[in-house]
């Protein structure tokens, strides 16, 4: 098959040609615009997936158990970090396995090992809150508990 000719030479076949000018600047997207394109990709990435689930409903729990025993404000902001650190988790693991849904066979089967670094990702940060969870929770269920032995006539 014969190359068309054009009537610019290429820089290869030229390179005394002038450059080709830069593209115009892209417009520069608002606050509101980034802010909006986030919250979508939020919205995309907790929609059809079940975990986020099970993470939303572990959230509530924690953030209701706080409320209830009466919280500090360090231990909120452990609370609601270790919230966010595993919500974020799950985000990146839900990224990565629609990236690989969209990938050749071929390609997947070299890439497979990367769900489950992602799926051990979201294990290690939901493992981590939980100890930070304890760590916050059981000083304050303790003298709970002796009360209720107590009421109760087990102590």
């Amino acid at each position: 098959m014969l190359k068309e000719a054009t009537l610019v030479p290429t820089p290869e076949e030229n390179p005394l040609a002038a450059p080709e000018p830069p593209a115009p600047p892209r417009r520069r997207r608002t606050w509101g615009q980034k802010f909006k394109v986030a919250f979508r990709g939020v919205k995309l990435g907790v929609r059809g997936h079940s975990s986020f689930c099970v993470h939303i409903f572990f959230a509530a729990l924690v953030l209701l158990t706080a409320l209830a025993l009466g919280c500090d404000r360090l231990e909120w902001c452990l609370l609601i970090g270790c919230i966010g650190l595993v919500l974020t988790a799950e985000l990146f693991n839900s990224t990565i396995e629609m990236l690989f849904r969209g990938f050749p066979d071929e390609l997947k089967k070299q890439t497979w090992p990367a769900l489950n670094i992602a799926a051990g990702g979201v294990l290690l940060a939901s493992l981590t809150a939980s100890v930070i969870g304890l760590i916050v929770f059981v000083p304050k269920f303790l003298p709970r508990l002796r009360q209720l032995a107590e009421w109760l006539g087990i102590s």
